[in-house]
């Protein structure tokens, strides 16, 4: 959004449109809001440094904060807040520049942890991620661990880590367990169908592959990363974000029997004429069989993958 604001404050004639420039200078104050928040929340903000992961917190009644401390995708979110300024449209918004310059000078502590508008790249461009390249590169290292998040068929919502280690937690005398769970549900939370337990959901990896492009074109091959964690093999981030991709499609390409694994062994979808071309778009798939679950026509945000199709 901001990096619209900034376009459309620019008039075709060269002149400035105010508006859209105090818009564009009010998402960058919120961005510094959310940051600050971040690493101040509870009095050490929800990075972890031992764990290397960002974490919820509870706060009750004045008590210290309590971490959440399971490895979801609340902890990768932060990955998707990136976003590259150019420096020649920056300079020709002067109110913007003069307020960005303001924070950089005023709030500098920032730039100990957070990607604050840092001059690099091959470019021309400032970068504005949430995490600093440290903080990235841990992150990553989660990410891409097929032991954690990375499924055979995209990001997993909860690490796998959780299946053999729940994390468990009494609050006000009640005692919760989140447990890794790839399809389905195995409680009434949510009404039984949560997309937060374990399986793909295409909308959030969709906007993880886009941050990676990102954070790629910033760094380049400066900035590799083990592809999957543990095996030596180093990749840049736009040869793992297109791993991402080749993974999530997958779910859709027909095997040498032509059974597709969103369609779960259904043999209709694989043996007869009257099925077989008919592909469904499920609201999100089982992390390691690649079963579609959920609404079968959810084509408001699967229906994505023509695009990463269109990406390879």
């Amino acid at each position: 959004m901001l990096n619209i604001a900034l376009e459309l404050a620019q008039r075709p004639d060269g002149g400035v449109n105010t508006a859209y420039e105090d818009m564009a200078s009010k998402f960058f104050e919120h961005f510094v809001q959310i940051a600050d928040a971040m690493n101040t929340l509870g009095g050490k903000g929800l990075w972890d440094d031992e764990d290397g992961f960002y974490y919820d917190q509870i706060l009750d009644d004045g008590k210290p904060p309590v971490p959440l401390r399971t490895r979801s995708l609340v902890g990768l979110l932060p990955l998707i807040a990136v976003e590259l300024l150019d420096e020649q449209r920056i300079a020709s918004l002067p109110g913007f520049k003069k307020r960005m310059e303001w924070f950089l000078a005023h709030r500098s502590d920032l730039a100990v942890h957070v990607s604050y508008c840092r001059r690099g790249g091959a470019h021309g461009h400032r970068l504005l991620a949430l995490p600093s390249r440290e903080r990235l590169q841990r992150l990553l290292a989660y990410l891409l661990d097929e032991r954690e998040f990375l499924s055979p068929f995209g990001i997993r919502s909860l690490s796998r880590y959780h299946e053999a280690n729940p994390f468990e937690l009494n609050v006000q005398g009640e005692h919760k367990t989140v447990r890794y769970v790839p399809g389905e549900s195995d409680s009434h939370m949510f009404g039984g169908n949560s997309n937060w337990r374990g399986p793909v959901w295409f909308p959030i990896t969709y906007l993880l592959i886009e941050a990676l492009e990102r954070f790629h074109h910033f760094y380049g091959e400066d900035l590799t990363v083990e592809l999957p964690t543990g095996s030596g093999r180093r990749v840049t981030l736009l040869e793992a974000s297109r791993e991402i991709a080749m993974r999530m499609t997958r779910l859709f390409e027909p095997d040498e029997n032509g059974h597709r694994p969103c369609h779960g062994g259904d043999s209709r979808y694989a043996a007869d004429p009257a099925w077989r071309d008919l592909i469904l778009f499920h609201e999100f798939f089982h992390a390691d069989t690649g079963r579609g679950c959920g609404a079968s026509h959810q084509t408001g945000w699967t229906a994505l993958v023509a695009r990463l199709i269109r990406k390879r």
